[in-house]
Order: C-alpha cells, then sequence, then structure tokens
C-alpha cells in the first residue's frame, strides 16, 4: 500500500486546524482508501490554543502528527523543515486555513499516479483582494523573465512531490530555502493544476508586508543575477550621461559665457539623482550580501521541542 504524507504549516490557526483535519481524514477514507497516509502539521510556536487542539485531535487519530517548533522559525524554514520530515511515497503540503482546497488532493494524486514527480497547484485566479493578486503576477512575469531557471507562474508551493524530489531536497542542505525555486532547479516531470484561490473564512492571515518582500527578495537574490548585471550597466550608462550633460554645459557655457548662469538646480538635481540611484543598489547588494551571510552560517532550518505520534512508526 503506497503511503501519502499531507503537510500542514500551521501558527494560529486553532480555528482552522481542527476543520483541516477532518476535511483530509474524509477525503483520504472515502475519495483514496487504497492509500495509506500521515497528516503532519508542524506548529510555529503558536500563541493561542492551537497546540493543544493538535494534541487533542493526535490522541484520537495516529495519522494525524504534530511537530512543535521550539520557537517561531519564520514561514520559509518550518514548511521546508516539515516537508523533509514526510515519510510517505509522495508529499502533498498545503496551507492550514483552507485557502489550498483539500479537495484538489485527488487529483493530485491521478497526475501523479500518470508519472509526473512534481504536480504544482497554480492560481489562475483569486477570491483575495485583486490589487494583491495583481501584484504577485507582476512579480511572477519579471521573475519568469529574470531567473535563470524556468519558473512557474502564480505557483506558491502547493502541490504534491515524489519521493524522489524530497530526497533531492534533503541533498540542498540550504538554512534558507526559497522553495519554488528548487522545485524548479530539481527538474523532474511535472504537471500543473489550475485552481482558484478561495478567500479565507476563519481566523486572520499572518502574511505581512515585509514577509511577502521577504519572501519576493529571496526568490530574486537566490535564483537571479540579474540585478547585480543591472547594477553595472546602469553605473555605465549613468556615468556616460553625466559626463556627456557635463561636456554638454560645459560647451554651452563657454558660448554664451555672459548670457548663461551657472545655476544650482542642475547640481542638485542631479546629486539627488544619481544618489538615490546608488542607494538602491547599494540596497539590493545587500539582499546578496544577506543571503550570503545565511548560507555560511548555516544554522539549522528548525529545532524541535516536541514530536507527537512520530514514535508510533519506531515500534
Amino acid at each position: 500500500m503506497k503511503k501519502i504524507s499531507i503537510l500542514s504549516a500551521c501558527y494560529n490557526e486553532e480555528e482552522n486546524v481542527v476543520q483541516l483535519s477532518d476535511a483530509i481524514r474524509k477525503i483520504m477514507t472515502e475519495e483514496l482508501p487504497q492509500y495509506d497516509y500521515e497528516h503532519i502539521f508542524i506548529d510555529n510556536c503558536s500563541e493561542d490554543n492551537t497546540l493543544s487542539l493538535l494534541r487533542d485531535i493526535c490522541s484520537k487519530d495516529k495519522h494525524v502528527k504534530v511537530i512543535e517548533n521550539a520557537r517561531n522559525f519564520g514561514h520559509i524554514r518550518s514548511p521546508f523543515y516539515g516537508l523533509l520530515q514526510t515519510s510517505g511515497d509522495c508529499s502533498i503540503i498545503m496551507a492550514s486555513d483552507f485557502q489550498d482546497p483539500p479537495s484538489l488532493i485527488p487529483t493530485f494524486v491521478k497526475k501523479w499516479e500518470e508519472g509526473n514527480k512534481v504536480v504544482c497547484a497554480v492560481k489562475s485566479s483569486s477570491k483575495e483582494n485583486q490589487m494583491m493578486f495583481r501584484i504577485r503576477r507582476m512579480y511572477y512575469n519579471m521573475m519568469k523573465k529574470m531567473s535563470e531557471v524556468e519558473s512557474i507562474d502564480s505557483f506558491t508551493g502547493f502541490g504534491l512531490y515524489d519521493k524522489r524530489v524530497i530526497d533531492a531536497l534533503r541533498l540542498m542542505d540550504d538554512p534558507y530555502p526559497y522553495f519554488r525555486g528548487l522545485i524548479c532547479e530539481i527538474g523532474f516531470k511535472r504537471a500543473l493544476v489550475e485552481f482558484e484561490q478561495p478567500k479565507r473564512e476563519r481566523g486572520k492571515t499572518h502574511t505581512s508586508f515585509y514577509k511577502l518582500f521577504d519572501v519576493a527578495m529571496l526568490g530574486i537574490t537566490a535564483n537571479s543575477k540579474f540585478p547585480l548585471r543591472l547594477a553595472t550597466i546602469a553605473g555605465f550608462v549613468f556615468s556616460v550621461i553625466a559626463f556627456t550633460g557635463a561636456l554638454v554645459y560645459l560647451i554651452l557655457k563657454l558660448v554664451y559665457w555672459y548670457n548663461m548662469p551657472m545655476g544650482i538646480a542642475p547640481l542638485v538635481i542631479g546629486v539627488f539623482l544619481f544618489s538615490s540611484v546608488q542607494l538602491f543598489f547599494i540596497g539590493l547588494l545587500g539582499e546578496y550580501i544577506a543571503q550570503i551571510l545565511t548560507k555560511v552560517t548555516n544554522r539549522p532550518l528548525v529545532i524541535e521541542s516536541e514530536r507527537i505520534n512520530f514514535d508510533e512508526e519506531k515500534k
């Protein structure tokens, strides 16, 4: 009997974890009874009642397992670490807020049985804030043009991954991984499943602007050298423009010595322009340096505080 692992990362999701566990159990027992399964929750040190609810679920259902983090290790490290702890013939990663619909699981499994090692769920539309959805689409299009490996539009990580893919991810040893980029870099045959992202019905989202910016910059620095090359090109172009402008201004001053005042406006505008460009690229360079620092320090993805129901496999 093949085994399917389902991973749900959670943080302060007391309004969703019980319903999600019930939904997964129903799908696996009624629609996919020919498969064994495990449903792993990795809790990122929730501050509400999430963990106590998960303990109660685990006491009643041995298919449900929990990893409790010693502290909040962030929205990037925790889900990736949890995925590496799965033991199934394939693994499915999905959010705990039902914005990744559990109803797609049978479709994922069908695509997997057809020979696809990766099944990616891509958002064709969304019931979330339309402005944010469009901004994300713009970012995906930009990444597709900048990335050195093929990227997948509107793919957030929700999908199914064969055991061979998980084994390849374990070899990466990346302390701060850009998961979507790694999936594209690894390769393997993949299928795309389009879906409409539903609106979050219970609880509040914990995705702040900083977290979105963090993921966006990680995607750029992890998969593209284009911004660094752009900085070099821009520096050369602006140098040529500055030199040409200075030369033209000098000639005009020599020709119209008494009729052309020097003026301070061009100088002020030029200083502010070049200063802002320099600050932008210095900040961009800092992002790459921060990425290097993170990899060099090579800290563990997550420190666990407790595991629940994992011991059953060892007996």
